[in-house]
């Protein structure tokens, strides 16, 4: 069975993102992609040259029944005005993170999802980043004993222009999920939760030294419920990043740097189904231990197409979707819960 796809958006993400993995799979075909910018629709009809370019989601809902998904590409403002009317003309829906702006247009969405029968389900790719799939099969053997404390960087150096053009709901106000922990955090909170279990308190600070709407450099140090600590940086003002993951145990630590390869390879032209796609370089494996018996490890190979062969596998088989929305919901709740407890704007 051959899946038929509408991409809604063809900015960074529809384009780098969601249709270079959807193009690799061979259960997908991208039928329709949804882009208001000339450039964007020429860039779309040479990528997919099959696909059905048009220029609002409206035009795309009136040939729903050519499609079984979309996928929503676009701001995180317009996901629920754009995935209730995609469901309710029968399709799956796949939303690009953040899900949305509050937790309680998550908890709408999710009852809508409930309600017209169609599966929802979130693009939190970095589940599949090579270092955190490593990590995690680390704490599984027990490698470090009791988790007590993780540490987890997401930084780059983005000085310059205030609004990105890959990316424009970047520099909103937190109130339209704008700025770098929606953009960001989404990922490192996501992780978190997947590592060590339910958060019961939060605390954040959050600045914007770049003058934008929405901020663009924050801390969060969230206490899980299984007694663990997570401390999360995320900034597009660092000028020299921290270690990408440091997990401090009771029998050793793991740590580890640079981010992971595959969005870079993905800009790159990269197909993923290259044998060298997602395989970090040697001088990025992590390192495992404690004191002199730290020694590297070789990580896992870093997997986004996983994402999509478990939508296949879920409209196929009827099985679940690989990210379940409410823990995408879960991530909105802290990201509110941050920018309630502490925010601090300089020009």
């Amino acid at each position: 069975m051959t899946l038929r796809v509408g991409i809604i958006g063809f900015g960074l993400a529809g384009r780098v993102f969601h249709g270079a993995l959807l193009a690799a799979d061979p259960r997908f075909n991208v039928a329709a992609i949804v882009t208001s910018s000339p450039d964007r629709q020429t860039d779309a009809r040479q990528r997919h040259p099959g696909a059905d370019v048009v220029a609002s989601p409206d035009q795309l809902f009136e040939r729903a029944d050519a499609l079984d998904l979309v996928v929503l590409a676009s701001p995180p403002m317009t996901h629920v005005a754009l995935a209730k009317p995609a469901m309710d003309a029968g399709l799956a829906v796949v939303v690009d993170k953040p899900l949305c702006a509050s937790a309680s247009e998550a908890a709408e969405l999710i009852d809508h999802a409930a309600a017209a029968g169609r599966p929802l389900t979130v693009f939190q790719n970095r589940r599949w980043d090579s270092d955190f799939l490593t990590l995690a099969g680390v704490v599984r053997a027990g490698e470090l004993g009791e988790v007590r404390q993780l540490e987890s960087r997401f930084e780059r150096w983005k000085v310059g222009p205030a609004v990105d053009p890959s990316k424009p709901w970047r520099s909103e106000s937190p109130d339209e999920a704008g700025g770098v922990v929606y953009d960001l955090g989404s990922h490192l909170i996501d992780q978190a939760i997947q590592l060590l279990g339910p958060v019961d308190e939060v605390h954040a600070e959050i600045t914007s030294y770049g003058g934008a709407a929405g901020p663009d450099d924050g801390f969060l140090s969230l206490r899980h419920a299984g007694g663990g600590r997570s401390r999360l940086w995320m900034s597009s003002v660092a000028g020299q990043p921290g270690p990408r993951f440091r997990v401090l145990g009771s029998e050793g630590a793991f740590v580890s740097w640079g981010l992971d390869v595959q969005e870079a390879q993905l800009a790159a032209g990269m197909d993923p189904r290259d044998p060298a796609y997602g395989v970090p370089p040697e001088d990025c494996w992590p390192v495992v231990g404690a004191g002199d018996s730290a020694v590297a490890l070789t990580p896992v190979r870093g997997d986004y197409p996983a994402f999509y062969a478990g939508v296949a596998d879920a409209l196929t088989s009827g099985g679940a979707m690989p990210v379940d929305p409410r823990d995408s919901a879960e991530v909105v709740r802290i990201i509110e819960e941050a920018h309630r407890g502490f925010v601090v704007r300089r020009v």
